[in-house]
C-alpha cells in the first residue's frame, strides 16, 4: 500500500535493483564461480533457479524499501492518532400501542429492533437512544382563523359556551365549521393541547365526528390542506402519509361509500416532532397543532363548502424516538487487577461506539467501595492519582496508566547506591528520601489496586454503512414490549459510516498539526466539525461573515455522510438522506463549543439542494448493437450521471460537487462521451427540481444551466412521482 497522495520529498532508495538486474548480475557471475557451466539459455534449468532466487530477492528488497512507511505509521502513533471507529446509522423508530392507555407510558432506553434475518444475512440491530414517553393528551382549545400567520394573533374560540367535554377525552355539541363559509386558501383551525403532558414525539389520533350531508366538493384522494405543529421555531409538517387521514380531507368519503354515518368519527394520525414546547399565542397557552387550507394545484378541486364537525377528540396511539445502529452490552467483567502499571484488558464486543455518560469502568478494590473511573484520550495530562483509562474503539483494548522510566534512570540509581554503599563514620545514619527514588519513574494515571475487580458498566457496539437500511426495514422486536403492537422506521437510516482507514488517518495528521484542537480560522472550524462527526460528517463549509450572521457568529454548512450503494444501482441519493439529524447536530455543536474562542457563537445548517434531471439521446458504436450490451451501456450512463451529479461523489475530482458551481450542458456532454460504446450524443436537456416549503417539484421547462446558488449543491435521484430520473434514449 502506497501513500501516493503525500508530498513527494527527496527519498533514498535503500536498494534500487530490479528483478532483471538481479538475473543479469547472477549470469555475469557464472564464469567466475562455475566455469564449466556454458549453456546460459533460458531453457537451461540453472537459469530457472537463478530467476526463482532473483524473484525472492526482489520481494525482500521491496519489503526492505517499505521501512520509511513503517516509520510514518510510528510517527502517527507518537501523535496519538487512533483510527476512528465506525459511525452508527440513525433513524426514527415509531412504536404503535395495542390500545389507548389510561395513563402515561414509558418505553425505556435500549429497546432493540432488528431487520429480517435470512440464511445469508445477519439481522441489523438498532437500539433506542433515550426513553420514549407516551403521554395522555387532553384537548384544551379549538380555534379557527381566517388567515395563516407565522405567529397567529387573531382567533375565534369554537368551544366557548358551545361544546362540552364528553367521555374518552371527546368534546361535542352543535355543528362547527372548520374553515370560513366560503373557504379560501389560508383559512385554518388550531388544536391546542394541555401543556402539562409531555407530547414530544407522540403519535396522535385526532378523531373528527362529521356532520351528516355536508359535501365539500374536493377530490378525497388529494385534499388541499396540510397539518403542522409548532416546534418553537417554525411550523413543522406532521401528516406523514395521506393514508393516515381516514377523514379524506374531512369529506368522510369512505364512510359514506360504505353506508356509514360520519358522526361515527374517523381518525387523522399525526406524528408530532421531537420538540413541541408549551407556547402562548395571545391569551391561549398549550401545545399547538393546526390544519391549513392550501391553494389548489392543477387538476385539484378546492372546497366548495366548509367541512362541518359535531365532535372532536384526541388520544395517543404511539410515539417516535431516535434510535442508532448499536447493541448495548451491560455489566461486563473485564478481570482482576494485578497491581502493575500499564495493564490492559479486552472488551468482548468490537468495534466500540463513542461512550456516553452512563458508559464507564467501575473498579472495586478488595473490601472497598466501587470507584468510577474516567476515560481519557491519552495519559499526557494524567497524574499518578488520576483514575484514568483509555479505550481503543476498534480493538476494544482497555489500558490503565503506564509507568514511564526516565532516560537517565540508571545513572541516578547508581548515584543513590554509591551513597548507601560508601564507607561512613560510626554512628552515622545515611538517609535516602523516598522522593529521590520516586523521581526516577513517572506514573501517568493511577493503577487499580491489586485484586480489584474491573467491570465495564455499559458500552455499545455496532456502526458502519451496513446500518443505512431502507425505510420499513426495522420491524422485528428483539424482546416483547408490553402494550406495543408493532414498530417500524418510516424514514431510512442515515449517517452510518465505516471505520477510518489508514490512508484517511494519514490525511488527517496534517490537519491535527495545523489546528492543534482549537477553532480560530475558517479551516479550523471545518476540520474540527468534520472530526466531531467521527465519520458521520462528509463535508463542511464555513460560510463567509455577513450582516445576517452578526459579529462573532460562525455559520457552518454540514453535509452528513450517506450510503452511496444506490448510485451503482442507477438510483442516486435523495436529498432527504442528507438531513442534519438532531443527534448529529448536538454532537458537532458540543465538540465545537469546547474548542471555539470565548464569545464566538457557532450555527450549523443544512445544505441547500437543487435537483438535476438529464434528458438526452445517444448513438452507440455498431459493435454494441446487441440488446444486452445496449442495456448495460444505458445503465452505465445513468450510473455515471448519478455519480457525477452528487454531493459526495460528484464533480470533476469525484470528491463531491463543489459548493455553488452550476451544471452546464457541456459538463454532461463531456461526461457521457467518455463512456465506452458511445458514438455521439443528441440534444442534452436539463430540468431542475426545486424545494419549496418542503415539497419537491420538477420545473416544467428545461434550463440551459442549473445554478444551485452561491452556496448550494446539486443532487440527482430516482423518484417516479417527481419524474426526477435521468432519461436516455437510443438513436437507431
Amino acid at each position: 500500500m502506497e501513500f501516493n497522495f503525500l508530498p513527494k520529498l527527496p527519498n533514498s532508495n535503500l536498494d534500487d535493483r530490479s528483478f532483471d538486474d538481479l538475473v543479469q548480475e547472477s549470469i555475469l557471475r557464472i564464469p567466475r564461480y562455475c566455469q564449466e557451466w556454458t549453456d546460459h539459455n533460458l531453457s537451461d534449468p540453472g537459469i530457472t533457479f537463478i530467476e526463482v532466487f532473483a524473484w525472492l530477492t526482489d520481494q525482500m528488497l521491496l519489503r526492505f524499501n517499505q521501512v520509511p512507511r513503517k516509520n510514518y505509521i510510528a510517527f502517527l502513533e507518537l501523535l496519538g492518532i487512533r483510527l476512528q471507529p465506525p459511525a452508527p446509522a440513525q433513524t426514527d423508530l415509531t412504536f404503535y400501542l395495542t390500545t389507548d392507555l389510561p395513563e402515561t407510558y414509558i418505553i425505556p432506553t435500549g429497546v432493540e429492533v432488528a431487520t429480517l434475518r435470512t440464511e445469508t444475512t445477519q439481522a441489523i440491530v438498532f437500539s433506542t437512544d433515550r426513553p420514549l414517553v407516551i403521554a395522555k393528551p387532553h384537548l384544551r382549545h379549538f380555534l379557527t382563523a381566517p388567515t395563516t400567520e407565522e405567529f397567529p394573533q387573531v382567533f375565534r374560540d369554537r368551544f366557548t359556551n358551545v361544546w362540552t367535554r364528553q367521555a374518552n377525552n371527546l368534546w361535542g355539541g352543535n355543528e362547527q365549521i372548520l374553515f370560513d363559509e366560503t373557504p379560501q386558501p389560508g383559512n385554518c383551525f388550531y388544536i391546542v393541547l394541555e401543556p402539562e403532558e409531555p407530547l414530544e414525539g407522540n403519535v396522535l389520533a385526532i378523531t373528527f365526528q362529521g356532520a351528516a350531508a355536508t359535501p365539500t366538493g374536493i377530490n378525497p384522494n388529494q385534499p388541499p390542506r396540510r397539518w403542522e405543529a409548532w416546534d418553537g421555531d417554525k411550523w413543522q409538517p406532521i401528516l406523514l402519509r395521506e393514508i393516515d387521514d381516514a377523514t379524506k380531507g374531512f369529506s368522510f368519503h369512505e364512510i359514506a361509500q360504505q353506508g356509514g354515518n360520519p358522526a361515527q368519527g374517523a381518525d387523522v394520525i399525526l406524528h408530532l416532532p421531537e420538540k413541541l414546547p408549551v407556547t402562548s399565542f395571545t391569551t391561549y397557552r398549550g401545545r399547538w397543532l393546526r390544519c391549513v387550507l392550501t391553494a389548489t394545484e392543477a387538476r385539484q378541486s378546492s372546497y366548495n363548502n366548509s367541512p362541518r364537525i359535531i365532535g372532536l377528540g384526541v388520544r395517543s396511539i404511539g410515539g417516535t424516538v431516535r434510535a442508532s445502529h448499536s447493541t448495548l452490552i451491560r455489566d461486563e467483567r473485564l478481570g482482576i487487577s494485578d497491581g502493575t502499571a500499564g495493564q490492559t484488558f479486552q472488551l468482548q464486543g468490537t468495534p466500540v461506539l463513542g461512550r456516553k455518560e452512563n458508559e464507564y469502568i467501575l473498579v472495586t478494590p478488595p473490601g472497598g467501595l466501587p470507584q468510577n473511573w474516567q476515560e481519557v484520550s491519552d495519559f499526557a495530562d494524567s497524574g499518578s492519582e488520576d483514575r484514568h483509562y483509555t479505550i481503543d474503539s476498534l480493538s476494544g483494548t482497555v489500558q490503565f496508566g503506564p509507568l514511564i522510566r526516565e532516560p537517565d534512570q540508571l545513572q541516578k540509581r547508581s548515584q543513590i547506591r554509591s551513597k548507601i554503599q560508601q564507607p561512613a563514620p560510626e554512628d552515622t545514619i545515611i538517609q535516602v528520601r523516598d522522593t529521590e527514588t520516586q523521581a526516577l519513574d513517572h506514573q501517568y494515571g493511577a493503577v487499580p489496586a491489586r485484586g480489584a475487580e474491573i467491570r465495564m458498566v455499559a458500552y455499545r457496539i455496532g456502526g458502519g454503512r451496513l446500518g443505512n437500511v431502507q425505510s420499513g426495514a426495522l420491524q422485528f422486536k428483539k424482546s416483547e414490549i408490553p402494550y406495543v403492537a408493532s414498530v417500524i422506521n418510516h424514514k431510512p437510516a442515515i449517517n452510518g459510516a465505516d471505520a477510518e482507514s489508514l490512508e484517511q488517518a494519514v490525511l488527517r495528521a496534517p490537519q491535527i498539526l495545523r489546528t492543534r484542537d482549537r477553532a480560530v480560522t475558517n479551516e479550523d472550524f471545518e476540520v474540527l466539525a468534520q472530526r466531531a462527526g467521527a465519520g458521520a460528517v462528509a463535508r463542511v463549509r464555513c460560510l463567509p461573515a455577513d450582516s445576517r450572521s452578526g459579529a462573532g457568529t460562525v455559520r457552518l454548512i454540514v453535509l452528513p455522510q450517506a450510503n452511496t450503494d444506490a448510485i451503482a444501482k442507477g438510483e442516486g441519493i435523495s436529498p432527504e438522506l442528507f438531513t442534519l439529524q438532531p443527534a448529529l447536530r448536538d454532537q458537532v455543536s458540543s465538540y465545537l463549543d469546547e474548542r471555539r474562542l470565548l464569545g464566538v457563537q457557532v450555527q450549523l445548517q443544512e445544505a441547500d439542494f437543487v435537483g438535476v434531471s438529464v434528458q438526452t439521446e445517444v448513438a452507440l458504436e455498431p459493435a454494441y448493437y446487441n440488446p444486452l450490451a445496449q442495456q448495460e451501456i444505458l445503465l452505465n450512463l445513468r450510473v455515471a450521471l448519478y455519480r457525477y451529479l452528487n454531493p459526495l461523489t460528484g464533480g470533476l475530482d469525484g470528491k463531491g460537487w463543489p459548493f455553488g458551481r452550476p451544471v452546464y450542458t457541456s459538463d454532461i456532454v463531456a461526461l457521457l462521451q467518455k463512456i465506452p460504446g458511445v458514438r455521439y450524443l443528441g440534444a442534452v436537456v436539463l430540468f431542475a427540481l426545486r424545494n419549496q416549503d418542503g415539497i419537491w417539484s420538477r420545473q416544467p421547462a428545461p434550463e440551459p444551466l442549473i445554478d444551485p446558488g452561491s452556496l448550494g449543491l446539486v443532487c440527482s435521484w430516482t423518484d417516479n412521482r417527481l419524474r426526477s430520473s435521468h432519461i436516455i434514449n437510443l438513436i437507431e
